[in-house]
């Protein structure tokens, strides 16, 4: 009988505003409207990270990500005093990964140092594209050169390792275009480049009026192209849409797609944590609206246990996506599940060319990485594909 077992734990905080929301984008993120309530808002992640401090005591946190919204429209010092904040609450791991979100249209010069005083080891910068008509079609605020200057920035300050945001299969772009922005970001020497195709999301600006996008076959040769492009460049894919260098993988997503534990601070900030002693895994959430988040006394953080039937498609939802594959013994230790709970689905994956398992580890084909929606579809709880509703939403 498997033992559920404690996994690594990170720390997400959610900083929800943005200059103007994307027109493709259903993430929590608000425009800022008026002042934004900088100091108010750390004040309440100060007290989410007191809140959560108990669920978790003597257990390291190796990465903390801080994503939204825009980051950077938080000054150095309030990125500085959230860290202190977290130091005092958690225990951190002294070689923790900090990766803070930023967009290069809210980037002044000399910010990128201040931020790694503050604490921060890794930037992901939301380039989106290098072609200024794409960029204004995307209703970015940013211009080509404003993410050339950033990413020089971020050498200058020591920051090398940083992530660029490229999305491919943009409206009327065609396969020479989606090569041009692969070129244009390994100029710029990242360690990290996440490729994403542009995909109509519901309640979004695209979904109820969609600009015209590349076929199926036309973005799958994009896709392809492109990802020749980072492997002669040396980037290896480890995860559907994440490219690295060696050893510059993103620490704080791994645990993500691994099943691993996360403290989720801030407006509609999510988070999964393990209780090994009453044998259960929880979500949590944080209240979504900014204001209603900010007005909370005391914190109110909802908690929800997965229940056994949706562990499987819980853990798979990530793991089927990183194309090394997951050890099987992980699994079971991460969901306290033996394998023969999901061994029938996965042989029939394998009879179909969908997955390998071998030497205690399962990983997607290369054909297989197109079906992975298809596989979680089948790992689904009857209950959830007889309502339409899946098992768990995703986290932020």
């Amino acid at each position: 009988m498997p033992v559920l077992t404690t996994p690594p734990l990170s720390l997400y905080i959610h900083l929800p505003w943005c200059v103007r929301k994307c027109p493709y984008c259903d993430f929590n993120s608000y425009a800022v409207k008026d002042a934004l309530p900088e100091s108010a808002y750390v004040e309440a992640l100060e007290r989410d990270l007191e809140a959560e401090a108990a669920d978790v005591r003597d257990r390291a946190v190796i990465s903390i990500f801080f994503g939204g919204g825009t980051p950077s429209l938080f000054t150095p010092d309030a990125i500085g005093r959230i860290l202190e904040a977290a130091r005092r609450h958690l225990t951190i791991a002294p070689d923790v990964e900090v990766t803070l979100e930023a967009n290069p249209g809210t980037i002044e010069h000399g910010r990128f140092a201040g931020y790694r005083a503050a604490g921060v080891t890794r930037v992901s910068l939301g380039a989106q594209s290098f072609d200024a008509e794409q960029l204004k079609a995307l209703g970015r605020i940013h211009s080509p050169g404003e993410t050339v200057r950033a990413a020089e920035e971020l050498h200058a300050a020591g920051l090398a390792n940083f992530n660029l945001d490229l999305m491919y299969a943009l409206p009327n772009q065609d396969a020479a275009g989606a090569a041009r922005d692969v070129a244009q970001a390994l100029a710029l020497h990242p360690a990290h480049l996440s490729h994403y195709q542009l995909t109509l999301e519901p309640g979004t600006q695209f979904a109820a009026h969609p600009p015209t996008l590349p076929a199926d076959d036309l973005a799958a040769e994009m896709l392809s192209a492109c990802h020749e492009h980072l492997a002669r460049a040396g980037f290896a894919r480890y995860e559907t849409s994440a490219y690295a260098r060696a050893g510059k993988q993103c620490r704080h997503n791994l645990n993500y797609w691994t099943f691993g534990d996360y403290i989720g601070i801030g407006a509609g900030a999510h988070g999964k944590l393990t209780n090994t002693a009453a044998a259960v895994i929880y979500r949590t959430t944080q209240q979504r609206e900014p204001r209603r988040y900010l007005a909370l006394s005391p914190r109110a953080i909802a908690r929800q246990p997965i229940a056994p039937q949706d562990l499987p498609f819980e853990f798979m939802m990530n793991a089927l996506r990183l194309t090394g594959g997951f050890e099987l013994a992980v699994f079971s230790a991460r969901t306290g599940l033996e394998w023969p709970a999901v061994a029938g689905a996965f042989d029939a994956f394998q009879s179909r060319g969908l997955v390998e398992i071998a030497d205690g580890t399962c990983k997607p084909t290369p054909f297989g990485v197109s079906f992975v929606n298809e596989m979680l579809l089948d790992l689904l709880p009857k209950r959830a594909i007889s309502t339409g509703k899946p098992a768990m939403s995703m986290g932020s």
